[in-house]
């Protein structure tokens, strides 16, 4: 019985080791979603400009990039150039969902940032984002023309990861 109590502290240490060595290397940025390659989840959340205007997964047409995003996300105002600059200078559309955010806020940050969505989804409280798999913003979607997820991209967009996308986008024979 003693001889177990003292390899017991080496098998943790065995065991925490193997643990922590399965994660080296792994890609944080590419975390698999559960819906790839499955219809964008059912909703009915209003628009961020106008309350009164309720926008379902019939309004997400692709292909295009669906951005999660807030006000409170300092990363977010760190990627929001290259969205704009994606939009503007490319032609991909961009959907918004304003995730777990206060409504005025996020107009007034779009009005100085600019606004590169051409449909903005408010989700106060973060339903559709939890549908989705979030797991905190920015994340971005690849939604193919027939309403299908076939990339996720969780943290910034900069110019690198926007290349990787417009492979992606390009496989899916969009812009």
């Amino acid at each position: 019985m003693r001889r177990l109590l003292v390899l017991l502290p080496l098998a943790l240490f065995i065991g925490l080791g193997l643990f922590l060595w399965n994660g080296i290397g792994k890609d944080t940025n590419t975390i698999p979603s559960p819906l790839l390659n499955k219809p964008m989840p059912s909703f009915a959340l209003t628009s961020l400009y106008d309350e009164s205007r309720v926008v379902s997964a019939a309004d997400i047409k692709g292909p295009a990039l669906l951005n999660v995003w807030a006000t409170w996300c300092p990363t977010c105002k760190q990627e929001h150039a290259q969205l704009n600059k994606i939009a503007q200078e490319e032609g991909v559309t961009i959907y918004g969902v304003n995730y777990k955010d206060d409504r005025a806020k996020a107009k007034v940050w779009l009005e100085k940032y600019l606004d590169p969505y051409a449909l903005n989804v408010f989700d106060p409280e973060g339903k559709l984002g939890l549908d989705l798999g979030v797991y905190g913003a920015p994340e971005t979607y690849i939604i193919d023309a027939q309403g299908i997820i076939r990339y996720k991209h969780v943290g910034e967009v900069n110019q690198r990861v926007w290349e990787q996308l417009r492979a992606e986008m390009q496989k899916l024979g969009a812009n």
